[in-house]
């Protein structure tokens, strides 16, 4: 029973996350607060922190057991591995994507301005975007399945991997609405998740 409600209460923490930051979602809060919706992404991330911690708590409080430990021939690679996924997560935080306009700074500090003041946003492609399209979300997935697992972290982990997928997938609904064809031609050349599964046209 306790593992229904752990991922009842993990997929509705996903479930509102997504909603927030939904096409329809954001269009509406766009309208209602007008040139105040600059300050809507900063709080978005403090809504969706405020919310993470009790669920994180109340978590860790479960009693569980281990299900599946790496062996020692294997502890040193799984250990690799857990530095590889965090060094993609990071590079990628900050170097391939803008950080400032992810916490919301950026838009607070365009504030006031119109919108021809305003930085016009480029679709990047070099670096780790130009490898595939999301290495911030498979550096968290790689992450999330090298710990030694017990049950509620399967559940958990399980939970936030079809998030993520999911959650890739409704992102690029609206980079295809902010960037059209641009986009469109760029996920035909470069892979969602898996580096070099795309083949090329000769």
């Amino acid at each position: 029973m306790k593992y229904l409600v752990i991922a009842l209460l993990w997929t509705a923490y996903c479930t509102l996350h997504s909603y927030l930051i939904s096409i329809r979602f954001t269009k509406l809060m766009e309208r209602l607060l007008k040139q105040y919706f600059a300050f809507y992404r900063l709080f978005y991330i403090l809504i969706s922190i405020v919310l993470l911690i009790p669920l994180l708590n109340y978590s860790s409080t479960l009693n569980d057991t281990v299900i599946f430990t790496y062996p020692p021939a294997l502890s040193v690679a799984r250990h690799v591995i857990m530095a590889a996924s965090l060094l993609l997560f990071f590079w990628a935080f900050f170097f391939d994507y803008d950080s400032l306009s992810f916490f919301g700074i950026r838009q607070i500090l365009n504030f006031g301005k119109t919108k021809s003041e305003e930085k016009p946003v480029t679709l990047k492609r070099r670096g780790l975007l130009g490898i595939m399209r999301h290495p911030m979300y498979l550096a968290l997935i790689v992450y999330l399945w090298s710990q030694t697992l017990s049950i509620t972290e399967v559940v958990i982990n399980s939970v936030l991997t079809m998030y993520i997928i999911i959650g890739t997938k409704l992102e690029e609904r609206k980079l295809i609405l902010e960037f059209g064809d641009v986009y469109i031609k760029y996920k035909q050349e470069v892979p969602m998740l898996i580096p070099f599964t795309i083949r090329k046209a000769k």
